[in-house]
């Protein structure tokens, strides 16, 4: 828990509730943007077999009560103001997450099945199969274009057929829990899981950004769409309500903050979009934690990616608000690689140990490490890689390894921003980051010099959790509009490094890592 002197706090305040891939935080907020006080738990994460992830959904929710109680219990013992001054709070959190419960016992019938999981990959095969089968019938009667399997949904949804998003994990918990009654059964993202919960089983909605991550919904209408659920046989009768980003939802019906409005759900990434402030069309944000996630505002415009980019909303602040739409490439190991040099390789005890140890060395001597341990996610969508480390040399220490982990993700970073490039025909001026990598120095001048970009960390790195107190605090009236975006650092490129012969020798060894599971 953290805290400030009680002179800098300008009432009222905004809660935030972040809930993560591998933690859960509860931050409060004053009415400048600036942190008041916050509580994180880490979060355990199963792998019951190779390739799958779950998280525990009471674990989950008992996390987020506790966060809850450990800052408000700080907050009236420092005296900084009454409850009546949290005028809201909002909540984001780890997009594609499933999760399924009995509506009556308020239990989940399985582990939640995260978003990096790939036990679908033979449910993905299947509806690859389905969509070709019925693409062949379709092509026949009306001369279409030719459209890969994968992407036979993508005109509706935005998303390719792939194991990352929540369709196919719902279809797989229905297929092999044998217990969920759908009678008595709801399904959703961990959103939904939440403020089910915190309204005491009163309000089971979603957000149009959660919704566009599970292959359902329909990126026009923002509304389930029948075609999809009928792809997919999941019944509509399991989902949530699909709701704006910004309104009020219900209220807390027990604990510490009873009675305060839940007034904001956004998903990690856009939350993050939102927190930096990056409403324009053309701005675009990357956030490096557990994986990395760059999205591009397009404006009111869906924009089809055909260099193998997800289309998705950005946001809608309001019931009458208009919707914005985003281009998004995602990345499934950042943050995760260093963790894995740390925890499963023993390089060093923390990240920092790390960045001191890839700044030993002026370069990877010429070795590179692709760690798509769940294949590869944007631009190339290749559930059958792994991750590889090639130009090894007997040179190779520890530290060119650590440097070339960092560089990974540099690299994937410039493959989905070149994409965006493409899809959007603009080039970025500047990429605005956040996330807990961007503390590392080294790992952003890196990112500059391959991207030829000034990359810019902002003032307050908590934009995550600031983007869903914002849009909380705009649907009660604590913010009326934009607040002014502080830069923390600014990093240059460095004008003479040549960079293209590295990016070249990436791809290649990217090309090293795919066909290696067998289908």
């Amino acid at each position: 828990m953290s805290g400030q002197q009680q002179i800098n706090f300008e009432k009222p305040f905004i809660g935030s509730i972040d809930q993560g891939t591998s933690s859960t935080r509860f931050i409060l907020f004053d009415s400048k943007g600036d942190t008041v006080l916050s509580h994180q738990i880490p979060l355990k994460q199963y792998h019951p077999n190779p390739g799958w992830v779950e998280h525990d959904g009471l674990e989950i929710i008992n996390s987020v009560n506790e966060c809850i109680s450990q800052v408000l219990n700080k907050y009236k013992e420092t005296n900084i103001g009454e409850i009546s001054d949290i005028k809201a709070i909002g909540i984001t959190n780890q997009r594609e997450t499933t999760i399924v419960w009995d509506k009556n016992t308020g239990k989940p019938y399985h582990n939640a099945i995260v978003w990096s999981d790939t036990r679908t990959s033979s449910i993905v095969n299947r509806f690859n199969t389905k969509a070709e089968s019925l693409l062949k019938k379709e092509q026949q009667s009306q001369s279409q274009q030719q459209i890969v399997p994968k992407d036979y949904l993508r005109d509706i949804c935005g998303l390719p057929i792939a194991n990352y998003f929540s369709a196919v994990k719902l279809r797989w918990l229905i297929e092999n829990v044998p217990e969920i009654d759908q009678s008595n059964a709801l399904a959703g993202t961990i959103d939904s899981w939440l403020v089910w919960n915190l309204t005491n089983k009163k309000t089971h909605i979603t957000d149009v950004t959660n919704a566009s991550r599970t292959m359902l919904m329909n990126l026009a209408t923002l509304e389930w769409d029948s075609k999809l659920c009928d792809f997919f046989d999941v019944p509509n009768s399991l989902l949530p309500k699909i709701c704006s980003s910004a309104e009020i939802y219900g209220h807390v019906e027990s604990g510490p903050l009873a009675g305060v409005p839940i007034a904001s759900v956004l998903g990690d990434q856009q939350s993050a979009m939102v927190g930096q402030m990056c409403f324009d069309k053309g701005q675009a944000k990357n956030t490096y934690g557990t994986g990395c996630f760059l999205l591009y505002n397009t404006g009111d415009d869906i924009v089809h990616s055909k260099h193998g980019l997800l289309t998705t909303v950005c946001y809608k602040l309001g019931k009458d608000s208009p919707v914005h739409y985003a281009l998004e490439g995602s990345i499934a190991v950042a943050g995760a690689g260093v963790k894995w040099l740390i925890e499963n390789l023993g390089f060093a005890n923390n990240s920092k140990e790390i960045e001191a140890l890839a700044n030993s060395v002026q370069d990877t001597g010429g070795m590179y490490i692709v760690p798509a341990f769940s294949g590869l996610f944007a631009p190339h969508w290749r559930d059958d890689a792994r991750g590889v480390m090639v130009g090894l040399t007997h040179h190779t220490n520890k530290a060119h390894i650590a440097r070339a982990m960092l560089e990974s993700t540099c690299f994937q970073t410039y493959e989905v921003l070149k994409s965006m490039e493409k899809d959007s025909n603009d080039k970025l001026v500047e990429l605005r980051v956040d996330g807990g990598m961007t503390m590392n120095d080294l790992l952003l001048q890196i990112q500059a010099d391959i991207l030829g970009l000034p990359v810019v960390r902002p003032h307050n790195l908590e934009t995550t959790c600031f983007g869903a107190a914002y849009a909380a605090g705009l649907t009660v009236g604590v913010w009326s509009s934009a607040m002014q975006f502080h830069i923390g650092k600014r990093f240059t490129p460095n004008p003479n490094i040549d960079h293209m012969k590295r990016i070249n020798d990436w791809h290649k060894a990217v090309s090293k890592s795919v066909d290696w599971v067998d289908k």
